[in-house]
């Protein structure tokens, strides 16, 4: 697996001392964000001092920053809080959404960092997990004029440059940030995937066995599996269809996951696979991507992204509107309620986000395969689309009845 460490880091704390009259002094180091367009926004360095390389983009959750900054989605990104303050429940050992709760995020942008933890499960401040873990923090920064900016503006390349980086010239860190490969066009989930295939054993009496796709896959999506009675085996995004059969999986499923999906056509051929046989498929984000495309849609990039945990989707079967947690910064091209003819039979777009109509979901009609653009298993909330963890035990169990 790769690292997804920063450039170039060193991790340390703002020094402290007590000048002669006993008064306590506090240097922090300067920190610049640098944007490709050369719009750049100065503040002061925490977490890691040096340099990260990333696209700028800004989620607009109110909590959980431990599950963004430890969702591998976020693999390459330089996240921008919209909440004015980060940090006051701290840091804990039960929260992290990747596998060794590693941080994937490059960078993290702020406007207040605050000064004392205040939740009872934290074990450490948000600075000592970012210092411990190579990241480099910015606060201080104006973020209602810069998530402005990537709004109005669109995702965009940008350097955080914190310490001695942050007081080169800006025309050079400029040249720094214009020079790093484009998301666009980026393979990323097999820098996040697991190298090995691991199992998470179901909780009480085995029903099924689902073979999970690690393309980037957060730890709370096996929970909901095992939670269900479902044994889940996690392979490595990529694994050929031969392969997984070894393990006699009633279902498949593919997570979440950075990159660009239009790159991913090995994962889309696998799928492909499972749905010539009927193999009962359920994808979430990046897999809806993978899933769109082996049904013969296309995907674009969008402008900035959904990044959130108030997110408005519409079901165009039931009629009905969750709110929806979401990280994705590319799509698949369809219309709501839109059906159309696919190899293994007619399909339809069935979800849709309210707040610009981009594609949420899809599904094969005859109910053998479904995904959706969003988290159903959304660890920091909202929980109202945990029901479609049920609706994949209800495919299971009527491919089970229907192979009596």
């Amino acid at each position: 697996m790769m690292a997804s460490q920063p450039s170039h880091v060193r991790r340390h704390r703002a020094q402290q001392q007590i000048t002669p009259k006993g008064i306590l002094v506090t240097s922090t180091p300067p920190a610049i964000l640098v944007l490709a367009d050369g719009r750049v926004f100065r503040g002061v360095g925490f977490g890691a001092t040096g340099t990260t390389l990333g696209e700028a983009v800004f989620t607009t959750a109110m909590t959980g920053y431990q599950e963004t900054m430890t969702d591998p989605s976020y693999h390459r990104q330089i996240v921008v809080a919209t909440a004015p303050q980060i940090g006051n429940t701290g840091w804990n050992d039960e929260d992290g959404e990747s596998h060794g709760d590693k941080i994937w995020v490059a960078g993290l942008v702020i406007r207040d960092l605050a000064h004392q933890a205040s939740n009872w499960r934290a074990t450490r401040s948000l600075e000592d997990e970012m210092t411990a873990q190579g990241i480099v923090g910015i606060r201080g920064v104006d973020t209602r004029a810069l998530v402005r900016h990537v709004r109005n503006h669109g995702s965009i390349a940008a350097g955080l440059f914190s310490g001695e980086d942050a007081q080169r010239p800006e025309a050079e860190l400029l040249a720094i940030v214009k020079a790093q490969p484009s998301m666009a066009g980026s393979d990323l989930a097999g820098d996040v995937s697991t190298d090995d295939t691991y199992v998470v054993e179901p909780e009480g009496e085995q029903r099924f066995t689902v073979v999970a796709y690690d393309m980037g896959i957060k730890t709370n999506t096996p929970r909901n599996f095992v939670q269900r009675g479902i044994r889940t085996i996690v392979v490595p995004a990529n694994t050929s269809y031969e392969d997984i059969m070894r393990h006699n999986p009633e279902g498949v499923f593919v997570s979440n996951g950075p990159g660009d999906p239009a790159t991913a056509d090995e994962m889309v051929a696998v799928v492909r696979e499972v749905l010539a046989n009927k193999v009962p498929f359920f994808g979430i984000c990046f897999g809806n991507q993978i899933l769109g495309r082996a049904l013969g849609m296309n995907t674009y990039k969008l402008k900035f992204g959904h990044r959130g945990i108030n997110v408005p989707v519409i079901n165009h079967d039931t009629g009905t509107i969750d709110i929806t947690a979401q990280n994705h910064g590319f799509a698949l091209e369809g219309t709501a309620g839109e059906v159309f003819d696919t190899p293994f039979g007619p399909a339809k777009v069935t979800h849709t986000c309210l707040n610009d109509g981009v594609v949420e979901g899809v599904a094969l009609l005859d109910g053998t395969a479904y995904s959706v653009q969003y988290h159903p298993e959304a660890a920091a909330g909202p929980h109202d689309a945990n029901p479609l963890f049920d609706q994949f035990i209800e495919l299971l169990e009527a491919r089970q009845e229907g192979n009596k």
